[in-house]
């Protein structure tokens, strides 16, 4: 029997995502959720820039997607700037017994020591209330910063650091929320966005850290951030408009997990808006993008990661892969004992059903 599945917002990896649920016999649409009113109404298969119609339309109202009583919501609605909202989304669905996978309210993907526990224990008590589980995912953060450095880890001797790393070029990337408000291109330099106040990036990435460290059963002691900003050296056209002569078009920052004064579990982040800026900077193992994860140890590890796309560059291929990581957890996920699930209690997914002759 196919499970019932609902749809939680629309965005470039929602969109991709909501195309996986049409198309994949594994699963039954009962609903869309939207927060643009423009897009109430529309056919689901319209929104996943399918040439199908559904039936289902799409609905502004959280309540209707509840009365569809699916057996799993996919949560790919904004967090970054609406964490709030988006927790207590996941805790109205959870409590009225609909498991829920994602990628957009990432302090779930490893909460403890990250988030109060006031806030994780009103999770788990919906989770418990409703009988239902919780699994938020991604990329990075996500498979290459848990999934891939534990496949690589299980086959040392000895670690002394891993580095999980994602070099792209963003200047293909449509989402002006991510690059204006959260990661602050076209700011003028020094003029810091959220994501680089301080503490915030210990806090996004902290899950990946603290879930590292569990994984490797070491204790982190601290973790700090740091951010470095490049200005663009002429104007630069780009998807989501010109980034400005002089305002920021490269960013580098780093995470690090410290134990005993020494940085064990580094999350590092370059972005480029234009291949040859910051040269001296990590370069990507092929244009447009990469992932990277290093092992120190015995032995020692240097694994890329490339994620490419018939239908789209760089970017949309890694938001491609994400979505495909959470829609072939559902089954997982809808499988799994309540609560907060992560990637170290989450079975491994082989990709089965997923051939297609071509």
């Amino acid at each position: 029997m196919a499970i019932r599945v609902a749809l939680m917002g629309t965005g470039n990896c929602g969109a991709l995502a909501l195309r996986q649920l049409i198309n994949d016999a594994r699963f039954d649409l009962t609903g869309v959720w939207v927060s643009t009113e423009a897009k109430v109404g529309r056919d689901a298969g319209e929104l996943a820039g399918l040439d199908v119609a559904t039936g289902v339309a799409a609905t502004g109202d959280l309540d209707a997607i509840i009365a569809a009583k699916p057996d799993c919501a996919v949560y790919t609605a904004m967090g970054d700037t609406r964490p709030r909202e988006a927790l207590a989304d996941v805790r109205t669905l959870l409590s009225a017994g609909i498991n829920v996978v994602g990628s957009s309210v990432g302090a779930l993907q490893y909460p403890w020591g990250l988030i109060p526990d006031k806030a994780i224990h009103k999770v788990e008590d919906a989770a418990r209330e409703g009988d239902s589980t919780v699994f938020f995912t991604g990329v990075d953060p996500g498979f290459c910063t848990d999934l891939l450095p534990f496949a690589l880890a299980g086959t040392c001797q000895t670690i002394e650091q891993i580095r999980t790393m994602e070099i792209a070029d963003y200047a293909t990337y449509d989402g002006e929320t991510v690059m204006f408000d959260v990661m602050g291109f076209g700011n003028e330099i020094g003029d810091l966005p959220i994501l680089y106040q301080p503490g915030v990036l210990s806090i996004a990435w902290g899950t990946a850290i603290r879930q590292l460290a569990a994984g490797l059963g070491i204790e982190v002691d601290e973790i700090r951030d740091s951010v470095e900003q490049e200005p663009a050296p002429e104007d630069l056209n780009v998807a989501v408009g010109t980034i400005k002569k002089g305002t920021v078009a490269a960013v580098r920052f780093l995470i690090e997990g410290m134990v005993g004064g020494k940085p064990v579990i580094v999350v590092e982040h370059v972005t480029r808006l234009r291949a040859d800026l910051r040269p001296d900077w990590a370069q990507p193992a092929h244009p447009g993008g990469s992932y990277r994860v290093e092992i120190t140890g015995e032995p020692s590890y240097f694994c890329d990661i490339v994620p490419m796309s018939r239908n789209g560059g760089a970017p949309y291929a890694a938001i491609l892969a994400a979505a495909g990581r959470i829609v072939n957890a559902i089954p997982d996920v809808v499988a799994a004992e309540h609560g907060i699930r992560t990637t170290l209690d989450m079975p491994l997914v082989t990709g089965k059903g997923l051939y297609t002759a071509t």
